[in-house]
């Protein structure tokens, strides 16, 4: 049986920085967007997520 989650990048709408994450492609099929910490600004920014 195959895996329901899959692997995605999160970017940041800022910068240059980006997480690595998994997500449950059943319970959300659309692109996630979350507002996390960007080390690089020292500041909470959207980060969305890529391809």
């Amino acid at each position: 049986m195959a895996s329901k989650r899959e692997k995605i990048k999160l970017k940041s709408s800022e910068s240059t920085f980006m997480y690595y994450t998994t997500k449950n492609k059943t319970s959300t099929p659309g692109r996630v967007e979350l507002k996390k910490y960007d080390p690089i600004l020292k500041k909470h920014v959207s980060f969305k997520e890529t391809k």
